[in-house]
């Protein structure tokens, strides 16, 4: 048991950080078997999508999780599933910008300094 209160910090950050990541490669592991259970488009965007979160975690190296991608659609394909079209494009053409751009406002002419009365 460690004795120091840093070391006792680290101990509390890395259960919570194993309970983490342990959710999320089960998550991961269960996508990818229900892909291959049931080949259809939501189990394989479930699966890309599972994939993609674990990368960012830090739990599946960026590589690794592009060839499991391309092993999935390789399956998908040879199942017949058509690919469905990008949400995130739709929701972009969709959706209308938060911020619309301003067009640029005249900044004021800074004043000249007074002349000094000598």
């Amino acid at each position: 048991m460690p004795i120091i209160k840093s070391a006792k910090k680290r101990v509390k950050v890395t259960r919570k950080a194993t309970v983490r990541n342990s959710k999320t490669k089960r998550s991961l592991k269960s996508a990818l078997k229900a892909f291959v259970k049931k080949s259809d488009n939501k189990s394989h965007s479930a699966a890309q999508s599972n994939l993609d979160k674990a990368v960012k975690k830090g739990l599946v190296h960026k590589n690794k999780a592009a060839r499991i991608k391309k092993q999935l659609a390789a399956q998908a394909k040879a199942a017949g599933v058509k690919p469905a079209k990008s949400t995130k494009a739709a929701a972009k053409k969709a959706a209308p910008a938060k911020n619309p751009v301003r067009p640029a406002q005249p900044k004021p002419a800074a004043k000249k300094p007074t002349a000094k009365k000598k």
